[in-house]
């Protein structure tokens, strides 16, 4: 029995040697560096880029005012409607001017009996019936009075409320009746309650233009930063409401967002049929300029190394060698670099087998989408019955 053991386990060795160390002479090797290797070339095209940059944003108010009272009075006229566009100097509240009136009635009286004692007290003077004193004192409660009377026709004006800016007023918080304070409180008052409601009369939003606040990562800072100073706007476009928009930007934060790395910019866009409002969400596409004479190759083409980004560059006798590269921006799959010159043919696809000094050669292009074959296969399906559509070939 143990030699039928030891009989068995020296077969095995035996084909252990033969699996191991015969089997891969006769087996194909992996291609090496020296191999030929199929892979899919493009030129370095030199040409004119726009330097583009894909971000996200909200639009915002251009503007955004609190209607708010001067004093404590009640409303006696509300003068507009929810949601109505108004203009600046539009008449918006009027409030209860019953008590305010009597004040500037008096007032506008006792201003007139002063100046009646002022010429009377001038007149005296130059009788010498009164001394200079007394026409000081006639003088200053003259002019005491008119100044009480400017007061009260200022205490007067705070019963009218008018709009500040040109926009589009929301929900109106106030009723004919309602106590509207100076502070955040407007109350309602009606003969069986009275109730209390948080926050100003109303307020004016102004969206025509309105505006987009979007932020850009700080590495991209430098390119919006390059063509403000070059004189170009730089732009925004981005589909909303099934329209297209476009803006420019007009102003960039001054410090950058060290939690994100990413600094803030705004753009004004032009509203005028009012599709937007504020806090809608949008993917924009920011535009900064155009890079002349650019450099130009697809993004896949590109490779990072511990050396940093490279490329391979395929040489007239079909080598290819490594080539360090710079990338100066990229957008949708098209990088601008520097590196190479134009022309040079840049390995896209195949490039993970290479090594430096390796052969390649061009892949054989792929037939055209409804060439021959495609077009009998489309004529033998028309004929065929429609039971037979979802039949594999």
């Amino acid at each position: 029995m143990k030699k039928i053991l030891w009989f068995l386990l020296a077969a095995a060795i035996a084909a252990g040697v033969y699996f191991y160390g015969a089997a891969p002479e006769t087996a194909p090797s992996a291609p090496k560096g020296g191999g030929v290797q199929t892979v899919v070339t493009t030129p370095v095209a030199k040409k004119d880029f726009p330097i583009l940059i894909e971000t996200t944003g909200t639009t915002v108010a251009a503007n955004v005012v609190d209607v708010r009272p001067q004093v404590t009075n009640v409303v006696r006229t509300v003068h507009v409607r929810d949601g109505q566009a108004v203009r600046k100097g539009d008449l918006l509240f009027t409030l209860d001017t019953h008590v305010n009136q009597a004040s500037l009635e008096k007032a506008l009286a006792a201003e007139e009996d002063a100046k009646r004692q002022l010429a009377r007290a001038q007149e005296l003077v130059k009788q010498n019936f009164v001394s200079q004193s007394a026409v000081d004192t006639a003088l200053t409660n003259a002019k005491s009075a008119t100044a009480a009377v400017r007061a009260a026709q200022a205490q007067l004006a705070y019963d009218t409320i008018r709009s500040p800016i040109d926009g589009r007023i929301g929900i109106i918080n106030v009723f004919t009746g309602s106590l509207v304070t100076p502070g955040n409180t407007v109350s309602t008052t009606t003969t069986a309650t009275a109730t209390t409601a948080q926050g100003a009369m109303a307020t004016i939003t102004q969206i025509d233009p309105i505006h987009v606040q979007f932020t850009i990562p700080e590495s991209r800072l430098a390119e919006l930063l390059a063509a403000q100073r070059d004189g170009h706007a730089a732009t925004i476009s981005f589909e909303l409401a099934k329209r297209k928009h476009k803006g420019t930007v007009f102003v960039i934060d001054n410090q950058v967002d060290a939690a994100v790395g990413s600094v803030k910019a705004k753009a004004r866009v032009d509203n005028r049929e009012q599709l937007l409002l504020p806090g809608q969400f949008v993917r924009l596409v920011l535009s900064a300029g155009v890079i002349s004479d650019a450099l130009v190759v697809p993004t896949a083409a590109i490779f990072m190394t511990p050396r940093g980004e490279q490329l391979y560059v395929v040489g007239e006798d079909e080598t290819v060698s490594l080539k360090p590269i710079k990338v100066v921006t990229q957008f949708e799959g098209t990088s601008v670099i520097t590196g190479v010159n134009a022309g040079d043919r840049v390995v896209v696809e195949g490039k993970q087998s290479l090594r430096p000094g390796g052969k390649v050669r061009e892949a054989a292009a792929k037939p055209p989408a409804g060439g021959a074959s495609g077009a009998a296969s489309a004529a033998s399906g028309a004929s065929a019955p429609a039971s037979q559509g979802n039949a594999k070939p």
